[in-house]
């Protein structure tokens, strides 16, 4: 009998120091992908694996020439109270209809940041550009980050600040890069004003759930469990969302705006597969584009013939 109590003692002092440990692992992880602060650009950068300095003087050429253009900052409350800021840059010769394409960047990073190089392919086709920082990002409020599953009801809300600040007859592009991306796939799903034409998806991904479980995977050689479990339970206490709550692949089931999908072949952080996976799910017209030999939200960079090529045919498509 005495042995018996020694064993269990053993198994609940056990399983007690195994759940001290893992909820310390899972505090960890938690903390360095979804909170503000600890979620580190350079460790982005670094998974990601693109070799960005060899496009610096191009990117840092096209910054000097976008911020000589006039833009001002904006902002509008999020549907949970909370301060989310913008750059506005006007249209350059604008003819006909106003157009505006609203930019949504990836994760860590901020509005001004992922379209300076595409920002001299829309400013010279006369579309105004609306750079968002996403909530917890940039200039931002938010402690947590949203994943595409709280951000899309931002995005919503910056698509409804541009038709009330530039009229009804505007026509509204929406391109996303990596979490931007995924934030957008994420909005299709739900009912959009008539003023968005369609949507550019770069490099996107289905779920926070299954970007980080391959992320584990493929650079780590960590198992899921009990990593993203314990941060999905935390996450939805703390940031209000579930990991999975929100999947690209379902949302774009119920899509009734045009997509244009692009990704990179050689990307390893948001692999390919996941863009393959979610057009084989979307039901609206759509189109994709994958560029072979680009990493992680290069691919703008690596073939841009190529890309702006597919842009000009979409947007020709989907705006008067």
């Amino acid at each position: 009998m005495k042995k018996k109590k020694g064993i269990l003692k053993k198994a609940v002092l056990g399983a007690g120091l195994l759940a001290a440990v893992c909820g310390g692992e899972i505090a960890y992880f938690y903390g360095r992908t979804m909170k503000r602060g600890r979620a580190k650009t350079e460790r982005t950068m670094k998974m990601a694996g693109t070799d960005w300095n060899q496009y610096m003087p191009l990117i840092e050429g096209r910054k000097a020439a976008m911020l000589e253009r006039p833009h001002n900052d904006v902002w509008q409350m999020s549907f949970d109270g909370l301060k989310l800021h913008a750059t506005y840059f006007p249209a350059q010769d604008q003819q006909g209809k106003q157009k505006l394409v609203i930019c949504f960047h990836g994760y860590t990073s901020q509005g001004m940041s992922d379209y300076i190089g595409l920002s001299d392919y829309y400013q010279k086709r006369g579309f105004a550009m609306l750079l968002p920082d996403a909530r917890a990002h940039g200039a931002s409020e938010g402690e947590y980050i949203g994943f595409g599953c709280l951000d899309r009801q931002d995005a919503l809300g910056w698509v409804r600040w541009a038709v009330a600040e530039l009229g009804e007859e505007t026509e509204i592009l929406l391109h996303g890069t990596s979490m931007g991306a995924a934030t957008l796939l994420m909005l299709s799903g739900l009912s959009l004003p008539e003023q968005v034409k369609g949507i550019v998806s770069d490099c996107g991904f289905t779920s926070p759930k299954e970007v980080f479980t391959h992320v584990l995977h493929s650079m780590y050689h960590l198992p899921a469990f009990p990593l993203i479990p314990g941060a999905d339970l935390v996450n939805r206490k703390l940031a209000g969302y579930g990991m999975d709550e929100c999947n690209a692949k379902r949302e774009v089931e119920k899509a009734e705006v045009p997509i244009l999908f692009i990704h990179g072949g050689n990307d390893t952080f948001v692999p390919c597969s996941m863009c393959d996976e979610i057009y084989e799910h979307c039901v609206s017209k759509k189109r994709k584009l994958i560029i072979e030999g680009a990493a992680h939200a290069e691919s703008y960079y690596k073939d841009m013939e190529s890309y702006e090529k597919a842009l000009t045919e979409f947007i020709g498509e989907v705006i008067e």
